[in-house]
């Protein structure tokens, strides 16, 4: 099995780097985990540049969603949403519908943030978009607050709660990647035509 993981902040020590290295951790034997780290390189969507071959690190991107065979995402929280740069690479990774490399692709997404709140509305918008792109999402999340405390040194979360809670999704994680696929529900079109996002 092979998991790609993506980490939605840029700071090189950031703690969803940690986490996500965490969850790494945790998948356990047998699992082949690729850390994708090209995520800065990834240009601003424009339909324009949708075309064939796509730009070099959009094709790196979607190649490697293609050969996994599940996805974890580990997320911060700006402004009460997903990180502009995150979720600029999933509208390129969700194009063209339906035939996209999210299509049923099992996907999970935590999070952590220096707040209370532990990156629970980004985690939930990345879910919304993660779905409209035809992923099969994981319907579970992990709000880790206080990260600079709660998290070790290595990622881990001190919290036995948490490292349960963590557990826990990786291995739905695990169990979806195994089972037989029937593709996520259709998504209903919206007022301009497109299921993902509008064409502009």
């Amino acid at each position: 099995m092979r998991v790609l993981g993506l980490c939605g902040s840029l700071r090189r020590d950031s703690h969803n780097r940690r986490l996500l290295a965490a969850a790494a951790r945790v998948l356990g034997a047998g699992v082949e985990f690729e850390d994708w780290a090209g995520l800065e390189q990834v240009p601003p969507y424009s339909e324009d540049r949708d075309v064939t071959p796509a730009p070099s690190a959009v094709e790196d991107f979607r190649a490697a969603l293609a050969r996994a065979d599940a996805v974890v995402i580990a997320t911060p929280e700006y402004n009460h949403s997903v990180p502009g740069q995150l979720k600029n690479a999933l509208d390129w990774a969700s194009r063209p519908f339906p035939h996209n490399a999210l299509r049923a692709k099992p996907v999970a997404v935590i999070g952590a943030s220096t707040s209370l709140f532990g990156a629970v509305w980004a985690q939930a918008e990345l879910r919304r978009v993660l779905a409209a792109s035809g992923a099969h999402v994981i319907d579970e999340e992990l709000p880790v607050a206080s990260a600079h405390e709660t998290l070790a040194t290595d990622g881990s979360p001190r919290d036995r709660e948490l490292q349960d809670a963590l557990a826990g999704i990786i291995e739905q994680l695990r169990q979806a990647a195994r089972a037989p696929s029937s593709g996520p529900r259709d998504q209903r079109t919206d007022a301009e035509g497109a299921v993902g996002f509008p064409v502009s």
